[in-house]
């Protein structure tokens, strides 16, 4: 491991937006961290947090957490949030699979997914994160009527996930397969990750869905 990336995962500890061991904090994010009753956006598997940080720097009457298990990746998006003093941020490192640990029902209104691995093996498809599986996390979690985004350069998984949200009991909302060609983009999916420029740089065509669970 690079000295760069021990560094980061030691400052990492230091961060008081920052969760890397279970807490008491389940059903009590609104009263215990971030003081206030505004809805709760989750960012899964949100990397260097560009969403995290930028939905944040917009929408002051929202809180958002990041989460994801790369310590090294997630330090950059919770230094910023602190750089930018952002009191409505905060960041969870762990994996994806256990977040009823730390949220209760009803308690997220919203979730964004940001180009996550595919997993275009067919014997991988459980690691999608818009699988059954992880479905069934976020129904767990969501308000009811809460929305689920996504953005990928993958049609693969673009078609599967519609597939998904059909047969889980889904609404689709929106399904754009060539976001910036499709004249809807605007202040909030214009926002870029690292990896949605790399994307860009080579010709990708990036799409986006955006769904709930009925009732």
């Amino acid at each position: 491991m690079s000295k760069k990336k021990l560094q980061r995962f030691a400052e990492l500890t230091t961060f008081p937006n920052v969760f890397q061991s279970l807490v008491d904090l389940r059903g009590k994010w609104h009263s215990d961290y971030f003081h206030n009753d505004n809805p709760i956006v989750l960012e899964l598997a949100c990397g260097r947090g560009e969403y995290t940080v930028a939905l944040a720097q917009r929408f002051g009457e929202k809180n958002f957490i990041g989460i994801d298990i790369k310590g090294a990746r997630l330090w950059r998006g919770a230094k910023e949030a602190l750089e930018f003093k952002l009191a409505n941020v905060a960041f969870l490192r762990i994996p994806i699979e256990t977040m009823t640990n730390w949220f209760a029902p009803d308690e997220i209104a919203e979730i964004w997914i940001t180009f996550p691995d595919p997993f275009l093996r067919e014997g991988k498809a459980r690691k999608r994160l818009t699988s059954p599986r992880f479905l069934s996390l976020y129904r767990q979690v969501l308000k009811p009527c809460g929305v689920i985004h996504l953005k990928t350069d993958e049609p693969n998984l673009f078609a599967y996930t519609q597939e998904t949200v059909a047969t889980e009991r889904g609404s689709l909302q929106e399904a754009i397969d060539d976001l910036y060609h499709s004249g809807k983009i605007d202040d909030v999916l214009s926002i870029q990750t690292n990896y949605e420029r790399k994307h860009l740089e080579v010709g990708r065509t990036i799409r986006y869905l955006r769904f709930s669970f009925l009732p």
